[in-house]
């Protein structure tokens, strides 16, 4: 992270392994050989201390990095593990939000992601008899922070910044602090790296991204993983850094990036056409709207979403370490002409 210059950096957006979680047991072990010593000798409170610190590396740089008033979004989950004999929950996300306070970072109220768990099975220990069984996990967090005490500062009525905005209806849907409407998605990689379920799915960088960002801001991601912030970020509109130790999975991102102008514009069209039934069944409800939007032909609830223009990906491009996107804005026409495709086969259904 040394290469990134000091503020320059409008939010990230991340989800590290999880420390004591056994699918990332070897690659703390490779970081930290005090790991695997623990683990064996059955010390799982040493271990686990031992992966975070490593954790914590990169955690220390981000203040550094960030712009004043950026902020910082990290997705993860609590661990359960027996080790020699005793079972425990190992509380990632209190350890995290202990270090970024450490280091000076302002937390702000945090989300809980409910997601689908990965067995049939809704608990854990001893069956229907008390009192040994446990609650299983089915949820993490997404914990958020800022860098400093004040929030960004922008000139009034900057233009990126009302461009950006959201919708009325997407802000009471993405500013609560329970989300249940994102399902994990499964992840299996072609080169054997990875088989997860319910791994970190794109609708969570995606949200956060619009959530907490405006338009031509820098999003990092430290732990990049199979790339999924950085997808995120080419479909808002938004510059993307990401960091990441496995040559395989960079190689393999490298392999999909001719799909990602599908994926974006999916995202978007998806977007508008939620917008347009809230905005109908609004209207049926006898709801009169007093702003008209200023791109396209739909109308929005507040002053503030008149400005909201979004983008598509019209091409893309790809070198050693760099990937180039060219956008292009989501137009009236393109609405319009959605809309009818989308009546048209309504009636042919028919």
């Amino acid at each position: 992270m040394g290469e990134i210059p000091d503020n320059s950096i409008e939010l990230v957006v991340t989800s590290p392994p999880y420390p004591m979680i056994e699918m990332w047991d070897s690659l703390f072990q490779k970081l930290n050989s005090k790991t695997k010593k623990h683990i064996l000798n059955g010390e799982g409170t040493k271990a686990f201390e031992e992966m975070h610190r490593e954790l914590d590396k990169v955690w220390s740089e981000l203040e550094r990095v960030l712009v004043e008033g950026g902020i910082v979004c990290i997705n993860i989950g609590d661990a359960t593990r027996k080790i020699d004999g005793s079972f425990r929950v190992y509380q990632n996300h209190s350890r995290i939000i202990n270090k970024l306070t450490e280091l000076g970072f302002d937390p702000l109220p945090e989300i809980l992601w409910r997601k689908p768990v990965n067995s049939a099975a809704k608990f854990m220990g001893s069956g229907m008899l008390p009192p040994n069984a446990y609650p299983t996990l089915e949820h993490e967090y997404i914990l958020i922070f800022r860098n400093g005490q004040k929030p960004r500062e922008f000139q009034p009525k900057d233009p990126e910044r009302y461009q950006s905005a959201y919708f009325w209806e997407e802000r009471n849907q993405w500013f609560t602090d329970l989300w249940t409407d994102i399902k994990g998605t499964n992840q299996t990689l072609q080169n054997g790296d990875r088989d997860r379920s319910a791994a970190y799915p794109i609708q969570i960088p995606y949200r956060l991204i619009n959530m907490y960002s405006t338009y031509q801001d820098t999003v990092l991601d430290p732990f990049w993983g199979t790339g999924t912030t950085t997808t995120a970020a080419i479909t808002t509109a938004r510059n993307s850094i990401g960091i990441e130790l496995n040559q395989k999975l960079i190689n393999n991102y490298k392999k999909q990036t001719p799909k990602i102008p599908k994926i974006a514009n999916k995202l978007v069209n998806k977007r508008i056409e939620n917008h347009k039934d809230f905005i109908q069944n609004k209207i049926k409800e006898g709801k009169e709207f007093k702003y008209q939007s200023d791109n396209y032909s739909f109308p929005v609830t507040t002053k503030q979403e008149k400005s909201i223009e979004l983008y598509t990906v019209k091409n893309i491009k790809k070198t050693d370490n760099h990937i180039q996107v060219l956008h292009k804005p989501f137009s009236k026409k393109t609405e319009i002409k959605n809309q009818q495709n989308k009546t048209k086969k309504i009636t042919d259904f028919k």
